[in-house]
C-alpha cells in the first residue's frame, strides 16, 4: 500500500471517529432536551390539574352555600307553618278547656 493510501485510510478512520463523537454528542443533547420537555409538559399539567381541583373546589363551594341557604329557607317557611298551626291548636285548646270549665 502506498503511503498515500494509508493516509487515506487514517483520514477516513479520522472523520468516523469525529462523526460518531459528534453523533453521540447530539444523542445526548436531544435526551437531555426530551428530558427537560418532559419535565415541563408533566409541570404544566400538575399545575392544570391543581387550577382544576381549585375551581371545582370552588363551584362544590358556592352550591353547597347555595344548598345551605336553600334548606334554611325551607326550614324556616316549615317551622312558621308549624308555629301558625300550635296557634291554632292553642286556641282551640283554650276553647275547649273554658267550655268544660263553663259547663262543669
Amino acid at each position: 500500500m502506498s503511503l498515500e493510501a494509508i493516509s487515506s485510510i487514517i483520514g477516513v478512520e479520522d472523520n468516523i471517529r469525529q462523526m460518531k463523537a459528534e453523533a453521540a454528542a447530539k444523542a445526548k443533547r436531544d435526551v437531555a432536551e426530551a428530558e427537560k420537555n418532559g419535565q415541563e409538559a408533566v409541570a404544566a399539567a400538575v399545575k392544570k390539574a391543581e387550577d382544576e381541583i381549585r375551581e371545582l373546589g370552588r363551584k362544590a363551594e358556592e352550591k353547597a352555600k347555595a344548598d345551605a341557604s336553600e334548606l334554611n329557607q325551607s326550614t324556616e317557611n316549615k317551622k312558621a307553618a308549624m308555629r301558625v298551626k300550635a296557634e291554632s291548636e292553642i286556641n282551640k285548646a283554650a276553647a275547649l278547656i273554658v267550655e268544660r270549665i263553663v259547663n262543669g
